[in-house]
């Protein structure tokens, strides 16, 4: 009989985390380990030799013979290398060493991994740096080690160092904040994460009859199955047993890495479905949604399943996003985004709303950059997904509230006593004052605000190093004029209404999907970066260059970089997914559609020959061979446009070449296959349609 499994027992037993380390190591290296963790303050080397010497006999009692620097570099997954703990004593026997020069900093090949010309490739030095405040844990035999990733003068070469960075400057920025506040016991503020996952699942047996599915993560043909969402009887329904089987083996998995997977449930699609679990610190969510993310894939191999991240593998229906659940916490428990019960909690509630505005209007371009992929384009917009136009949406109770801030009107609500506004007056209202507003791509929902544009294979270290860098810039800002006011209550009044009025243009609580919203921000003045390649030029503009070089979090190098890596990386997925359309037009499609064709003009013969009227068959072979011909022609036609975007040298031009002229010819190639598919014979097709993909699980 299968052992049931504890969950109680089994969380974390796999982590090396702040239980097993009171457990294991000497009271005075875990607290001066514990307050580089929970303060930001720097570690002592002195105490990572005791401290490896921990986590190697942990990690051998756990079965580990390795050892490997986790990292997570500009490719936007995850890079180990193995090294095993034996150290040889000359005699032919071997010892187990993990020293503290080991655990605190590896030197990998660092030439193979994206830099964007930070690093030549004869330049292959880059160091991995232990990240103290994230745990490691035990996986496949290795003792994993989280570690930042940096070239060997100094710059970022992954998405953990910005993002660490940035947690400290808007800890700072709220520290100054609450102490204007009276707040004199908090040490830091930690921008805390929740990111739901969706995703999909496939059968392997139908995933491994599709080039576009192996080599691009998603369909690029495929016409419509008879039924599709239409019906809205998936979202939230009955979870069939053998995908309950999968996410009951994932929890498993995630629990015994000390992830918190809190809630599952089938999504909008047919066989699409989601995983969310519990707030982290930030750094630590990324790392734990990495995990996330390669865990759904392997496990799903276990279960005769592939799992899709991709943000669009199916037209027609919804695709997957990673709603990024973002609020400020103090480490003496306190939600800086929870509205309070006191007149000054209010006070102090509306001020880090207000900086959040101030910041989200402001910096618009890079919150929309944050996200830029090619998958995520073909989700934004779509009517299952936030509009590329950023707005935030308040709800009714809270818009009425800062509205009568600006005005200087009373404020009541049915039930509840309210007060005049002021500014040590403020009313109270409850944190589930809003309904949801699944249009809008920066939502307040009570106590936090949801990201919802990230795209369900992003990395959520870059989404956050933005959210935390521009909230932490508008409370600086705050911080800066309130500290010099003689009368506090007074300056912080107009502040407030100040900066309220004139930001107010990016809140609106309608429907983001209508034409009526696209025109409305275009009178607003609000962008709408339409693509990857419209918003990317936007990262290395003055104003952004000045804001990252002011807090540290990016040097100007680094922006740089990041931009060429992330246009190449658009040119390098567009130019991968064309040549696999072309592939599959021309060498299985053609083949398919050309037999189907023979085989109708030979019945439409063999009629004639009978003295039949062969109508039918003639206008089939008619219509077919004119799709046929223009198949072709659009095939030929996309392979062009291949070979003209890859002979432009500059990566912009390149990049919107790609977007303009290859996507483009790709979605005409598309539309003609696709009707193809709805004539030929099943039997004939190349390979596994929408029916057999999102109904055979």
């Amino acid at each position: 009989m299968e052992e049931k499994f504890n969950v109680v027992d089994s969380f974390g037993v796999d982590v090396f985390n702040e239980e097993t380390m009171k457990q294991r190591l000497p009271k005075n290296v875990f607290k001066a380990l514990k307050k580089t963790m929970t303060e930001g303050k720097e570690l002592d080397s002195s105490i990572a030799d005791v401290v490896a010497s921990a986590m190697k006999d942990w990690a051998i009692e756990k079965g580990a013979t390795h050892y490997t620097h986790w990292f997570q570099p500009m490719t936007g997954i995850t890079a180990e290398k193995h090294d095993s703990f034996i150290s040889p004593m000359g005699d032919g026997t071997v010892i187990m060493e993990f020293s503290g020069k080991e655990l605190i900093k590896g030197e990998p090949d660092a030439s193979s991994f994206p830099s964007g010309g930070i690093r030549a490739t004869f330049e292959a030095r880059g160091y991995t740096a232990w990240d103290p405040t994230s745990y490691a844990f035990v996986k496949g035999g290795s003792l994993y080690v989280p570690t930042a990733f940096y070239s060997y003068s100094g710059e970022a070469l992954d998405k953990k160092t910005p993002l660490l960075r940035s947690m400290d400057v808007v800890s700072d920025a709220a520290l100054r904040i609450l102490k204007l506040f009276g707040n004199e016991t908090t040490k830091r503020v930690v921008a805390t994460v929740g990111a739901e996952q969706e995703y999909f699942l496939v059968n392997k047996e139908t995933y491994d009859l599709r080039k576009d599915l192996i080599f691009t993560g998603r369909t690029l043909f495929g016409a419509p199955a008879p039924k599709g969402q239409e019906l809205e009887d998936h979202y939230f329904g009955t979870i069939k047993e053998r995908v309950a089987n999968y996410m009951k083996d994932l929890d498993e998995h995630l629990w015994r890495l000390g992830i918190t997977s809190k809630t599952k449930h089938n999504e909008v699609a047919p066989s699409q479905h989601e995983n969310a679990p519990i707030f982290a610190p930030a750094n630590l969510a990324t790392d734990q949604n990495q995990l996330t993310m390669e865990l759904m894939k392997k496990i799903a191999l276990d279960h005769g399943l592939v799992c899709l991240l991709h943000e669009k593998p199916f037209a027609g229906v919804n695709g997957s996003g990673k709603h990024d659940n973002w609020s400020l916490s103090t480490d003496d428990g306190q939600n800086l985004l929870d509205p309070g019960r006191s007149p000054m909690q209010n006070a102090q509630f509306l001020t880090f709303l207000t900086a959040i505005i101030k910041a989200v209007d402001e910096y618009s371009d890079l919150l929309r950059l944050s996200v830029a992929s090619p998958g995520n384009d073909h989700r934004l917009g779509a009517n299952e997904a936030p509009p590329a136009i950023i707005s935030i949406f308040l709800g009714e109770e809270l818009q009425a509230v800062v509205d009568a801030l600006v005005e200087g009107k009373e404020y009541t609500s049915e039930g509840r006593q309210m007060f005049h506004v002021g500014v040590t007056s403020l009313p109270e209202f409850p944190k589930d004052s809003t309904d949801r507003n699944r249009t809008s791509p920066f939502a307040f929902t009570g106590n936090k605000f949801e990201f919802r544009m990230v795209g369900s294979n992003l990395n959520i270290a870059g989404p956050n190093t933005i959210l935390n860098t521009i909230v932490a810039n508008s409370l600086t800002e705050f911080a800066e004029e309130l500290e010099g006011a003689s009368d506090f209550n007074a300056a912080l009044h107009d502040l407030l209404v100040r900066t309220i009025k004139e930001h107010k243009r990016v809140i609106f609580n309608g429907n983001g999907y209508s034409d009526e919203w696209t025109r409305e921000a275009e009178s607003r003045g609000l962008p709408n970066y339409k693509s990857t390649v419209d918003v990317l030029p936007t990262l290395t503009t003055e104003k952004n260059i000045a804001l990252f070089r002011k807090f540290g979090v990016y040097s100007e190098i680094e922006l740089h970089a990041r931009q060429e890596i992330l246009l190449e990386n658009y040119s390098k997925t567009i130019n991968i997914e064309a040549l696999t359309a072309a592939d599959m037009a021309k060498t299985e499609i053609l083949p398919a559609v050309m037999k189907f064709a023979k085989d109708v003009c030979d019945i439409a013969a063999s009629k004639k020959a009978l003295g039949i009227d062969p109508t039918v068959e003639t206008a089939l072979a008619g219509k077919v061979n004119s799709l046929t011909v223009a198949l072709s022609d659009k095939a030929n036609a996309l392979s062009d446009a291949i070979v003209k975007a890859q002979g432009i040298d500059d990566i912009l031009a390149q990049a919107r070449c790609y977007h303009d002229e290859v996507f483009a010819n790709m979605q005409s190639l598309r539309a003609v296959a696709d009707e193809l598919e709805t004539i030929v014979g099943e039997e004939y097709w190349p390979y596994p349609t929408y029916d057999e993909l999102l109904f055979n699980v």
